[in-house]
């Protein structure tokens, strides 16, 4: 598989991206590390974490996921060298006392804190590119549709978190640095303060992408495409909405097994398991088939092909769906298609935004 420069750092990462953040929950540490090997032999060499997973967050998973991923790399000497490995400070509290000790601002000491943590659970001695999970400040993101002014509050300052980067990035513990749930203001001033001081540039920007959720084109792409900063996608298959397997099934009840929506009830709270978003999934679902693809194929493609992504991550609990997913690259999707796509966009916008 081919690389692509992130943003305009010199990180090379494939188009494909394996993220984990089912590895310590829905899938143990032995068949965790075959499907890291599988990946790799076929080409991927760009893995994504975070220092919350596994997903959903509790205290009792806290960190399993890097812990997995440096037990992998611990056993199989050079492979550390072989990816671009991607990695997740979380934000301020959201509810999650046993993160940064329940706190409400992401302040340097724990951004330098969350690092060296995650370097010694991740066996490394550097995290390609360290992501600010979710911003240090008020704003519309994890299914808020509105920016609400009365909520602002104190917290450290943009200079201040990439001051604390910087640091990072000269000690040698980081090569680059990336943001996660961002908005296009949040982009800007990043950028913008990073230019003003002689800080590290943000090289990429992870949030949600699929056909349930193309907020990212409201405004965001334009600011990412000017920026030169690279999109990383993530949940492009709508938390598995937009495989199909849902299409029929009351969640409440259905079999655990079916995936995280059916065997984790918080998370049928949240937008990706919303009835718009059913109702739109379930149209692009049917529209697929009509046109003699899976659900997942053509959700797949979508972000493959789209000029907006440099990278997609796959979220995987096994071989099969990791196969599955590989299997999709290289489709292209007719202009008919995507045509279609954008009608059942016209009337849905963005439900699970």
């Amino acid at each position: 598989m081919k690389t692509i420069a992130l943003g305009r750092s010199d990180l090379q990462v494939t188009p494909v991206c394996l993220g984990t953040m089912t590895f310590g929950e829905q899938v143990g540490r032995d068949e965790a590390h075959a499907i890291l090997d599988h990946a790799v032999a076929q080409g991927i060499t760009f893995i994504d974490t975070a220092e919350m997973y596994a997903v959903p967050a509790r205290r009792e998973t806290y960190g399993a996921t890097e812990v997995i991923l440096g037990e992998w790399f611990a056993s199989r000497p050079g492979m550390r060298q072989k990816v671009v490995l991607a990695t997740k400070a979380a934000g301020p509290s959201r509810n999650m006392d046993w993160v940064h000790g329940g706190s409400d601002d992401l302040t340097p000491a724990q951004i330098v804190k969350a690092c060296n943590d995650s370097l010694s659970r991740l066996q490394t001695d550097v995290i390609d590119l360290y992501q600010i999970h979710w911003p240090n400040r008020n704003g519309p993101w994890f299914g808020n549709l509105y920016f609400e002014p009365a909520k602002d509050r104190a917290f450290t300052s943009i200079q201040d978190q990439l001051e604390a980067l910087a640091g990072l990035v000269q000690a040698g513990s980081v090569r680059h640095i990336g943001l996660s749930h961002e908005t296009p203001w949040g982009v800007s001033e990043f950028i913008r303060t990073a230019q003003a001081h002689g800080l590290p540039r943000i090289a990429s920007v992870q949030n949600p992408y699929a056909l349930v959720n193309r907020s990212v084109d409201n405004g965001l792409d334009e600011t990412l495409y000017r920026s030169g900063v690279s999109l990383l996608a993530y949940s492009p298959l709508g938390f598995g909405s937009l495989t199909g397997k849902y299409d029929d099934v009351d969640l409440v009840g259905a079999d655990p097994a079916l995936g995280r929506l059916a065997r984790f009830a918080t998370m049928r709270q949240g937008r990706w398991a919303r009835a718009d978003t059913f109702a739109a999934a379930r149209e692009y679902n049917a529209l697929a088939r009509r046109h003699g693809l899976t659900p997942t194929r053509m959700a797949l493609a979508f972000c493959y092909g789209n000029w907006r992504v440099a990278s997609t991550l796959i979220g995987v609990t096994s071989m099969a769906h990791l196969d599955e997913a590989l299997a999709a690259w290289g489709t292209a999707l007719a202009p008919e298609l995507l045509a279609e796509i954008d009608a059942i966009r016209l009337r849905y916008r963005d439900p699970a935004q």
